[in-house]
């Protein structure tokens, strides 16, 4: 099985990444906010950025090490980008086929190459169309084969649906998908998109200001997410503090190193974490939908009630995101019609309640 590993130290004066990557078959999905370093890695990996030092092996190829540095066109790699970039005055099936052309494969070879790969991508019926005479989501998975068509060992996706609209983006998310389980080299994939990346990711790395904060399976972040950021990534809210046991399981907010934004505060859990002591540094995640907005301060068996105010809110689809400010910062995710119904806009106060039960906590 052919695997990534490499050191990617760059320095760009103003920027400076400094990552470490070891992928095999599959995809890896780097995230982060704009500035990260997302892009900057996929450059590196591609030959676009000269590595400060570091390597870049693919298997037994070593493509940057030392004073070796092979430029893009020696490296087998294939690379995906927001903007199609496909030739307008060629069709389809000849886009597809100029990569192969490029590296000397025959004419005739490489339109039947392209014809296989516009297949993969169920583009056969339009293969003689035009750019212009195709649907945004049918241009990128245009050139997606035709990043394919060379058959790479490397794939280089950099925020490949992020200029579609959300239908298109989604059946265009579940082609990709489709052919990336097919495709037998390793795929890096720089997003910002969670959806994205827990849909077609296999491992996920999250960067901040060139450096690593996070990486694990979708599944291990969505359970334990370690900063502001990555929790907001998954759609949890995420809040940290010291564990106390009197006169029950409780976090005292806002006392971790590196936690989001909170003023004295406390928060009562169902149960400690395992092995955890009192005076233990604690995360916590509560998913919006758990978090019950009121005008008035509920009777109910929640044990966690705050006072907060209504600092935004979100729309999407037939649900809102409601963002709470004050002793905590919470998000709450309620129906349209609750939306209407509290009155909900920028500054409200509304009761927000939680049950313990619906906390989950981990040690830090």
């Amino acid at each position: 099985m052919t695997v990534l590993d490499a050191s990617l130290q760059v320095d760009l004066g103003e920027f400076d990444l400094d990552l470490d990557l070891r992928c095999g078959q599959g995809v890896t999905a780097l995230l982060g906010a704009n500035g990260s370093g997302k892009t900057t890695a996929l450059k590196a990996l591609a030959g676009l950025h000269q590595l400060t030092s570091g390597h870049v092996h693919l298997g037994a190829d070593e493509w940057a090490a030392g004073r070796t540095h092979l430029p893009p066109e020696a490296r087998s790699v294939g690379m995906v980008l927001a903007d199609p970039l496909l030739f307008p005055h060629l069709s389809l099936l000849d886009n597809v086929a100029y990569g192969p052309r490029s590296r000397g494969m025959p004419r005739r070879t490489a339109r039947a190459r392209a014809a296989e790969e516009l297949a993969r991508v169920g583009l056969s019926d339009l293969a003689h169309r035009k750019p212009a005479q195709v649907s945004q989501g049918q241009a990128q998975r245009a050139s997606l084969a035709r990043a394919l068509a060379t058959d790479p060992e490397l794939l280089l996706l950099d925020e490949p649906l992020s200029a579609l609209d959300p239908e298109t983006r989604s059946r265009t998310r579940a082609d990709l998908a489709a052919r990336l389980r097919s495709y037998p080299g390793v795929t890096v994939l720089v997003t910002h998109d969670a959806l994205d990346a827990l849909t077609l990711a296999d491992h996920l790395v999250f960067l901040d200001g060139g450096r690593v904060t996070q990486t694990g399976t979708p599944a291990e972040i969505v359970a334990r997410p370690r900063n502001a950021y990555v929790a907001g990534v998954v759609g949890l809210n995420l809040l940290s503090g010291t564990l106390a046991t009197d006169p029950g399981p409780h976090l005292l907010l806002g006392a971790a190193a590196s936690a989001p934004r909170s003023t004295a505060g406390r928060l009562v859990l169902a149960d400690a974490p395992d092995g955890a002591q009192a005076g233990d540094p604690i995360w916590a995640t509560i998913a919006p939908e758990a978090v019950a907005l009121f005008t008035q301060r509920p009777h109910s068996s929640a044990r966690n009630v705050w006072q907060l105010s209504v600092d935004a809110v979100t729309v999407t689809g037939p649900r809102a995101r409601v963002h709470l400010t004050g002793e905590v910062d919470l998000v709450a995710e309620v129906t349209l019609a609750a939306v209407a119904e509290l009155g909900i806009v920028g500054g409200t106060q509304l009761w927000a309640t939680v049950k313990a039960t619906e906390v989950t906590a981990y040690r830090a």
